[in-house]
């Protein structure tokens, strides 16, 4: 633990512990995974129960709790561009038949605010609410594209992770990338994040032209993924009127 690290600190480790592949955990876990005391890990975890913000399982356990998600969705800043998005999503999910999702950049990293899926859909390892590296997945590709000089260079100077032999790990071959996504106005990534799985993605602008989201499918990989393509960037089109429409000048 940090020396004089203030509360408020500490509770939003206990926070981070959640993320979509743990739902839920003990107080020792907790503890384990925060550096916290264990003691100073059950009273803040008793404190955020008491609140809301977490809850108790039958067996004793703690996941996060109703009130942290209703405050969430009241306050969230991407409210009103997945609730523009959402009927582009359906009508596009209805017409490629596989997975279709949004995602937004949030520091180094995409995060999903909305996936919709079938069964019997091409194996896809994004969920809501879930991240990957920006070099990894076409949408985080497309918002790595259009973000600030500084992030490009950050990334393009970190280690670069491989999930399959696929997935672009050299910053040269990243940095080509990145041009031809800008020209192209779209990336289409064979087997970069799963050897099945081919990911197709175009941004999503506000009214000033920013970029202010991915817009992506994951289809079959066997070579046909760039019969998705028109329909994506309609449906990004139209995302980005209604988006333009709903939010603040």
């Amino acid at each position: 633990m940090t020396r004089g690290e203030s509360v408020l600190a500490r509770a939003v480790r206990i926070l981070a512990v959640f993320t979509p592949d743990r739902a839920e955990a003990g107080v020792a876990e907790i503890a384990r995974a925060t550096g916290l005391h264990i003691a100073t890990a059950s009273r803040l975890v008793g404190q955020l129960v008491e609140h809301g913000l977490l809850s108790r399982t039958p067996t004793g356990r703690v996941r996060v709790g109703m009130r942290l998600w209703e405050l969430g969705q009241r306050a969230s800043p991407t409210l009103s561009l997945r609730e523009a998005a959402m009927p582009f999503l359906e009508d596009l999910h209805a017409a490629v038949g596989h997975h279709v999702q949004l995602g937004v950049l949030d520091d180094a990293e995409v995060i999903f605010l909305e996936r919709l899926s079938a069964p019997g859909a091409v194996i896809n390892l994004t969920r809501i609410a879930g991240r990957l590296p920006l070099h990894v997945s076409s949408s985080g590709l497309i918002l790595l594209a259009h973000s600030s000089p500084e992030l490009q260079e950050h990334v393009l100077a970190s280690p670069l992770e491989r999930l399959t032999p696929a997935t672009v790990a050299d910053a040269r071959e990243l940095r080509a990338l990145l041009a031809r996504i800008r020209r192209d106005g779209y990336v289409i990534t064979e087997g970069h994040v799963h050897p099945d799985a081919a990911g197709i993605a175009t941004p999503v602008r506000d009214r000033t032209g920013t970029v202010v989201a991915a817009l992506g499918t994951v289809q079959p990989n066997d070579g046909r993924a760039a019969g998705v393509v028109a329909a994506l960037r309609a449906a990004a089109h139209g995302i980005a009127r209604a988006y333009g429409a709903a939010a603040p000048p």
